[in-house]
């Protein structure tokens, strides 16, 4: 058995490396490089392939810059410049780790691409199918950017870092002597490490977004922002002006040029539509499903029924309005630990 390790130099991918090594798989190490200023950082390089080293693992460096920028930056901007908010972890995990990466383990001979992720994967023996479960550790569950993932994708990932909390992950890399043990964790979108959104996408597609009118939810104007690439649903601060009272961003109107703003109340939704659904299981339900559902990474999860509208789409109807349901968001669906699946908001 042959395992492909993807390693970012953080800790979690290398005690990856090692609780798969100390299972007796073979394992190959790699990182992968994904953009020009980034690239692959060669302090986390380094870090990775010094893991690597010290399990005489062979360690490649593979070059993905063009598939992630027409993966997940092109989407990224475009989603903003439609007036949507993207996750593009999601989209990295989907087509860059488990697509490319796993094409990549196939080429060198692999079972299975081995990732740090927070995440359990269990066979169901009474069904046949694969299931993806939360992580063990509720603070690093990282589920809700896994839900894209299929059965045959399932079969040939393993996520050892499941079972355990990223505590006993940190000691037991001190323990093993592990220079990154204490490494922080990245906090931003790796390609926007000042967090300049704005900026990013500005250079990236070569222009400016003009300044437009702020509205209320009747269409009055009210003010006017700064570009509608400075906004997303649920914003309160740093809307360049002030009202009066609090106001906040219900909806950006790119078509228009046009930032809707509303009370607290109006900025919460009864219900959502959600497209390019993911069934982990394969199939589509026949009836409505009532679960639990995440709209945002990390949010407590809220109880909703949910109306399949076609294979790919999905109706949900919250128990109670949610706030801040935002468009190019996520919205990934539970049963108890059980991912059941997800899509993209519209």
């Amino acid at each position: 058995m042959k395992a492909l390790i993807a390693m970012s130099g953080g800790v979690d991918s290398s005690m990856a490396a090692k609780l798969t090594i100390e299972k007796g798989i073979e394992c190959i190490g790699c990182t992968m490089k994904l953009f020009e200023n980034e690239g692959a950082d060669p302090d986390n390089v380094e870090d990775a392939r010094n893991v690597a080293s010290r399990f005489d693992m062979p360690f490649y460096v593979f070059d993905l810059r063009d598939e992630f920028q027409n993966c997940v930056m092109e989407k990224f901007v475009q989603f903003y410049a439609e007036g949507k908010t993207p996750n593009p972890c999601i989209d990295c995990n989907r087509h860059l780790k488990f697509g490319e990466l796993l094409q990549k383990a196939e080429e060198l001979g692999c079972d299975y691409i081995v990732t740090g992720h927070y995440g359990r994967i269990e066979h169901d023996e009474s069904t046949g199918k694969y299931i993806l479960k939360k992580g063990a550790d509720p603070a690093k569950d990282q589920s809700y950017v896994l839900h894209r993932l299929t059965q045959k994708q399932l079969a040939h990932i393993l996520m050892p870092l499941g079972e355990y909390t990223k505590t006993e992950i940190r000691a037991m890399a001190e323990k093993a002597g592990f220079a990154n043990a204490n490494k922080p964790d990245s906090e931003d979108i790796c390609f926007i490490p000042d967090g300049d959104y704005a900026a990013m996408i500005e250079r990236f597609l070569g222009k400016e977004f003009p300044p437009g009118e702020f509205v209320d939810t009747k269409g009055n104007v009210i003010g006017q922002h700064r570009g509608i690439i400075h906004y997303t649903v649920g914003q309160r601060k740093h809307l360049g002006q002030t009202f009066g009272e609090p106001r906040y961003v219900c909806r950006v109107d790119a078509e228009n040029n046009r930032v809707v703003l509303g009370t607290a109340e109006e900025v919460f939704s009864e219900k959502a539509t959600v497209t390019e659904f993911n069934w982990i299981s394969g199939e589509v339900p026949k009836e409505d499903v009532r679960c639990t559902v995440r709209t945002r990474y990390q949010q407590k999860e809220k109880p909703a029924t949910v109306r399949v509208l076609s294979d790919e789409t999905v109706e949900i109807i919250f128990d109670e309005p949610q706030r801040a349901v935002t468009p190019g968001q996520a919205a990934v669906l539970y049963d108890g630990d059980i991912v059941l699946g997800g899509g993209t908001i519209i």
